[in-house]
């Protein structure tokens, strides 16, 4: 046998292991496929190809199992158990830039199932090698690390503090200020992942200097790298009246209005969130949202979209309006209370009306003033039909009902009581049944005296009236 004819074994079987991981590796990427390559035992097939001499055949088999990995948690769970992990932490050392990004994908796409799956990845010790990654000269390397920390921290506290301890924060706000869009859009989603859990962890974001860098993002033309800063902002401001000062002192105010009027939807509602996030605080940070002309653009974008876009500003509006008189009626002249009602028709969702029925109460309780500025929008009669529809949700009937006496009392000196009386309802129908729900609420003289006509009828018994 001549030396042609013994090479040409090894390149055959060379070429039967390229076309077996790069079939695998499509395959993958169609869900109806996994179950059989599952069952055909792909997963120990494609493990030794991890340490081929072929560079292209490791990083394919690479490829192959993080789409598998990605599918579901079984196929996560057997990289786990298959001890593929340690072998993939030390490539991604060692090898080239394609393999790293291949080793960071699967690792990502076993970490993101559940918070068991990302600690056997902090296990096998990562973390040390995704935090070098950060630093690697190519920026999809430093993306592919980026995207598999975020999955890993936004688990629990827990991951994330290892994540933080593993050094990622410096190096991740500094992937903020690459230029590639792409790697900023993950750093700032991965900030956000590890910002979200506690106060600490978001005073390690802001101390490595994020905030300043994520605000000046704000105007970015990129939707999608918008979307990731407001909502890393939104992670930072909500845990505490300092870090939300914080966020509102990078001046991120009026410029942040304009995101309400953006095309992208999740722009709106994560922006809607951000404002939501600072004024739920203090009246001092609601007031500053309402001179910077924040409740009228909120209300603008809540008129604009639909759905669970709508819910971020329709709780930002009660949470300025509970904080006191003044900045309830900042809300009433922005004309908060007609969109709210709107709100609360419209939307077929329970949460989404119960957020309206509450914001619409926040607004109503300080003063008759308030209430009856609630009361002419017509909303009680809407309110009223949820609270009785057998469709509605325990938690939708709570926030409308007048379960204490203040509210009762309030419903009726805002004039409320007497706009329910004058609504003339056909005898029998549903509304005269809510009408007779909420005179049940009141004992039958006070009803009696909201009545219309019933000045009338006194009049009458004055003048039929024999004295002794």
């Amino acid at each position: 046998m001549s030396q042609r004819q013994v090479l040409q074994v090894f390149e055959q079987y060379q070429k039967a292991r390229t076309q077996f991981v790069q079939m695998v590796a499509e395959l993958a990427t169609r869900p109806q496929n996994i179950e059989t390559l599952q069952n055909a035992g792909v997963m120990s097939l494609l493990r030794p190809l991890l340490l081929d001499v072929v560079p292209t055949i490791q990083q394919t088999a690479a490829l192959a199992l993080g789409r598998l990995a990605n599918y579901n948690d079984d196929l996560a769970e057997a990289v786990v158990k298959g001890d593929i992990l340690p072998q993939l932490v030390y490539s991604l050392a060692e090898q080239n830039r394609f393999y790293k990004k291949a080793a960071a994908f699967v690792l990502r796409a076993v970490g993101k199932h559940s918070p068991q799956l990302a600690q056997a990845i902090v296990d096998c010790g990562a973390l040390d090698t995704l935090v070098i990654c950060l630093e690697d000269f190519d920026p999809g390397v430093k993306e592919a690390a980026a995207w598999a920390l975020g999955y890993i921290a936004r688990h629990n506290t827990e991951l994330s503090q290892a994540v933080v301890d593993a050094g990622a924060i410096p190096l991740l706000v500094l992937c903020i200020q690459e230029p590639e869009i792409a790697l900023k859009r993950i750093a700032a989603s991965a900030l956000s992942d590890i910002s979200k859990h506690s106060p600490e962890l978001a005073q390690t974001v802001v101390d490595a200097g994020a905030i300043a860098h994520l605000a000046q993002m704000i105007l970015n033309p990129d939707a999608k790298l918008k979307r990731q800063v407001l909502s890393a902002l939104s992670q930072i401001a909500k845990h505490s009246v300092d870090l939300a000062e914080m966020v509102v002192e990078a001046e991120i105010f009026p410029v942040v209005l304009t995101c309400l009027k953006d095309k992208d939807e999740y722009v709106k509602k994560n922006a809607c969130t951000l404002i939501r996030e600072i004024a739920k605080h203090t009246p001092e940070l609601s007031q500053l949202i309402v001179n910077a002309g924040g409740v009228a653009a909120v209300i603008d974008c809540i008129g604009s979209c639909k759905g669970n876009i709508r819910l971020p500003g329709i709780m930002m509006l009660g949470y300025v309006a509970a904080h006191s008189e003044n900045l309830a009626m900042a809300v009433i002249i922005s004309k908060g209370v007609p969109q709210l009602s709107i709100c609360l028709s419209e939307e077929p969702e329970d949460h989404i009306k119960a957020a309206a029925a509450w914001a619409l109460g926040q607004l109503g309780r300080h003063t008759p003033e308030h209430a009856r500025a609630v009361a002419v929008t017509n909303t009680l009669p809407v309110l009223l039909s949820l609270y009785m529809s057998p469709e509605s949700s325990e938690d939708l009937q709570l926030k409308v009902l007048p379960h204490d006496s203040k509210a009762r009392r309030l419903f009726v000196t805002s004039g409320g009581l007497k706009k329910v009386q004058e609504i003339k309802a056909e005898p029998g129908s549903l509304l005269q049944e809510y009408i007779n729900s909420i005179n049940n609420c009141y004992p039958e003289e006070i009803v009696r005296y909201y009545s219309p006509g019933y000045s009338d009828t006194l009049l009458q018994r004055v003048d039929s009236y024999q004295p002794l």
